[in-house]
């Protein structure tokens, strides 16, 4: 019996050693082709189900069974997975492993370069030509999608960011702030955005609780980066509405690109209440180029040449409007023209001195400067009419009358400092800007109701509208900002942190002020979960004056004159954001659900009317009023190898002007965002994307009044566009015999729905002073035939 039980003893221990000589463990480090660690990528052994993620160093360690062959897979969102074969192993094995960038993005593709721990999430775009568009402006439709964003006219590039105006949004092309033309009334005449979508290399977008390197706006940053070619490359793409053209080639030391881009919306126009002959034209073009002498020194140069004319001849118009119980005629019969010019040049120059591996000098010098025409005379004469009755509600004519001109000059010269240790991130910087504006602007509009000139007072003749503007201003500003991302983790490094806390002080010597702006946010990966990430951020952000905030106007007899207010304060927002963002799959595909609530304390405001884009301030008075909301955003592939998403949002803004509490002009209660990509079963040649959006329509009045007479609300902005490509030629591996890399072709339908949204109102009044909105509608349904080459 003995014998038996030590049998068995000695049988079992011979067990427990074999299967402890079937286990090894793996441990190694993984880096970024700069050889600095990757943290959070995921280590995995699928046939054994075992899995494990690196920390801040890029460090890992793994349990696992030896087996004839151990497959192990390295992955990080934003790189391209690296597979490890390891035969027979034992004992201890460790590897090192570099990932290098994924590059190979189709179409539209949203990810995470690395995971978003801080305030500013990566948007990254390869190819978005594919996509059904309006303006042409690739970037900017993408960021209108995001949550938290809204806009109300397809034709604009403009968007409001949690409430805030379009001016409260920064833009930095190459780490150099970027701005647009001042003029503009309506989204027909904006043209092509500064941003070359073919140039992009990388987006980086924040919606609020930004970091204090980027300047002093109160809603969002757009930070966009040029890409360097690595080999020649080039596309051309012409559709309907415009064409462009894209070649970038590189050496050694030496890389440059160029792209020019070519727009007419004559055909989209042409689906406008308003008839007559559009004759737009928008020509841009822009060369970025790079040379490194050495190691440790890089010289970059951007420039930008862009020539936007809108000329119109109208003709007539006819507008239907109200309920079916109730419908109301506006027809219009037109005389006159008008021609606006919008001509801007931007050029940045930077030169870089690396010292070591972990500090960087640059300096960046950059110009802008625009000259801007806008001249019409257009005389209409009006009848509005009951439907049902054929009543003349109102019968008159009406002269508008303008001769705006304005030219802008900023130039700046910046000094950035970066450097990186083990766990930090610091940086700094010092900007010296010099503004130079000269606005002459005259404009008017008489008005005849029934024979009596608006306003009618029995006694004296004046003209509904009248405005004179002569104004210059020469300023310039000093600012400078230092900041450091500090990433560490818990003890047992199971909990990731990453802080981010700078301050930002500027002063402006025009109205003498100096502002302070201290930031600071938080991400947390909790040990419980690396799937989750927590975010919180707050911070004081100021909306320092320029040129359209200062202006504050006097009437006198009738006419309004425009001058410069010295005297106004710096708009001020304090944002305090909470964020939660969740990675899973669901049938082995991988989704995220983003979640964040904010609150935003707004002082100082100066209060703004909004028609179509153009928005007029009042720089006589300043109040305060608050933004409060939250963003929902689900992103993942909803159909295998494709990319969509589904936003929703929800906000409520107050400004307490004139003792009353009144909504802003950007109130959004509700905005809901689709886009949606599919491929036909069984290919990959055929491709579908549609884009829907349904948001709140915003508060607005009659022209030329208070923003505390601003009654009304426009029905809300409901659009779908959808669009579908067809991949003729792929030779991306090269198998074929062709100059072709990739032949699209396709075809859209715009507003597919036929919605007639309402972006304005046009406003008559007779002549007991009774007004009627008339609404200026959007363009109508149409179809656009695009095609594109890639070389």
């Amino acid at each position: 019996m003995k014998i038996k039980q030590l049998y068995i003893t000695l049988l079992m221990l011979l067990c427990v050693i074999s299967i402890k000589a079937q286990t090894f463990t793996l441990q190694g480090k993984v880096t970024d082709s700069n050889m600095s660690p990757v943290e959070l990528a995921t280590v995995s052994v699928i046939e054994q189900g075992k899995m494990t993620m690196t920390n801040l160093k890029g460090e890992f360690s793994i349990q696992l069974r030896s087996a004839d062959s151990v497959v192990v897979r390295f992955s990080m969102v934003g790189y391209k997975t690296k597979t490890r074969v390891l035969r027979r192993p034992r004992g201890k094995q460790t590897l090192l492993i570099q990932l290098y960038d994924d590059n190979q993005l189709a179409g539209i593709t949203v990810t995470e370069k690395k995971r978003q721990t801080g305030s500013t999430q990566q948007l990254e775009t390869k190819d978005i030509k594919n996509t059904p568009s309006v303006t042409g402006n690739a970037v900017e439709e993408l960021i209108q999608s995001q949550a938290g964003v809204s806009t109300h006219s397809e034709l604009s590039s403009q968007y409001n960011v949690r409430g805030g105006s379009f001016d409260e949004n920064s833009v930095y092309i190459n780490n150099v702030e970027i701005y647009r033309p001042f003029l503009v009334r309506s989204g027909q005449q904006e043209g092509l955005s500064i941003i070359n979508p073919d140039m992009v290399e990388s987006i980086g977008f924040s919606t609020g609780g930004f970091e204090a390197r980027y300047g002093d706006k109160m809603s969002s940053v757009l930070d966009i980066k040029y890409k360097k070619p690595k080999k020649f490359e080039a596309n051309v793409a012409a559709n309907l509405l415009g064409a462009s053209a894209f070649v970038g080639f590189s050496t050694k030391k030496f890389s440059w690109s160029n792209g020019i881009r070519y727009k007419t919306n004559k055909y989209l126009l042409g689906s406008l209440d308003t008839k007559g002959e559009y004759q737009p034209n928008f020509l841009d073009y822009q060369t970025y180029l790079t040379y490194e002498p050495t190691k440790n020194w890089s010289i970059e140069v951007i420039g930008d040449i862009s020539e936007n004319h809108y000329n119109f001849y109208p003709e007539d118009r006819e507008t239907k409007f109200g309920t079916m119980e109730n419908v109301k005629s506006f027809k219009v019969f037109f005389d006159g023209q008008e021609k606006d010019v919008f001509r801007t040049y931007f050029g940045s120059l930077s030169i870089s001195r690396k010292f070591g591996e972990k500090t960087k000098l640059s300096l960046i010098a950059s110009a802008f400067h625009t000259n801007e025409q806008e001249r019409y005379d257009i005389q209409g004469q009006y009848w509005l009419t009951q439907t049902e009755t054929s009543e003349n509600l109102g019968v008159g004519t009406y002269m508008e009358h303008a001769r705006n001109y304005l030219k802008a000059t900023v130039k700046s010269i910046k000094f950035a400092l970066e450097h990186k240790t083990k766990k930090h991130d610091i940086q700094a910087g010092l900007t010296y800007r010099i503004e130079n504006i000269t606005e002459d602007s005259k404009e008017y509009e008489m008005r005849d109701s029934s024979g009596y000139s608006i306003p009618h007072t029995g006694e004296d003749l004046y003209m509904i509208y009248s405005l004179k503007a002569k104004n210059t201003l020469d300023a310039n500003r000093l600012e400078t900002y230092i900041q450091d991302t500090w990433r560490f983790s818990s003890k047992g490094e199971h909990t990731f942190f990453t802080l981010n806390y700078g301050i930002r002080f500027s002063h402006w010597n025009f109205n003498k002020e100096s502002i302070i702006s201290p930031r600071i946010s938080l991400g947390i990966v909790p040990a419980f979960n690396h799937d989750v990430t927590m975010r919180f951020a707050t911070g004081i952000y100021y909306q320092a004056p320029f040129y359209k905030e200062l202006r504050d106007t006097t009437t006198i007899n009738g006419i309004t004159y425009a001058t410069l207010n010295n005297k106004i304060k710096s708009q001020r927002s304090i944002h305090f954001i909470a964020g939660f963002d969740y990675r899973f799959k669901m049938k082995d595909r991988p989704y995220k659900f983003t979640a964040e609530a904010y609150y935003k304390a707004l002082s100082n405001l100066v209060p703004y009317t909004v028609d179509n884009v153009k928005i007029v301030y009042d720089a006589s008075q300043q109040c305060s009023g608050h933004a409060m909301g939250l963003d929902l955003k689900l992103y993942g592939e909803f159909v295998p190898g494709t990319d969509s998403w589904v936003s929703l949002s929800l906000m409520n803004t107050r400004i307490n002007i004139n003792g009353k509490s009144i909504p802003l002009p950007t109130d959004q209660r509700y905005s809901l965002n689709l886009f949606f990509t599919d491929y036909f079963p069984g290919t990959d040649r055929w491709r579908m994307s549609l884009k829907l959006a349904f948001a709140d329509g915003l508060p607005f009045g009659a022209p030329h009044r208070q923003l505390d007479e601003q009654p009304f609300r426009a029905p809300a902005y409901k659009r779908a566009d959808i669009g579908m490509s067809y991949r003729l030629l792929n030779n991306e591996k090269g198998d074929r015999k062709s100059i072709f890399k990739n032949i699209w072709l396709g075809i859209d339908c715009l507003n597919l729905l036929g919605i007639n949204n309402v972006n304005s109102y046009y406003w008559i009044t007779d002549v007991t002073n009774q007004q009627y909105a008339v609404p200026n509608y959007l363009t109508g349904r149409q179809i656009n035939i695009k095609a594109s080459f890639e070389f």
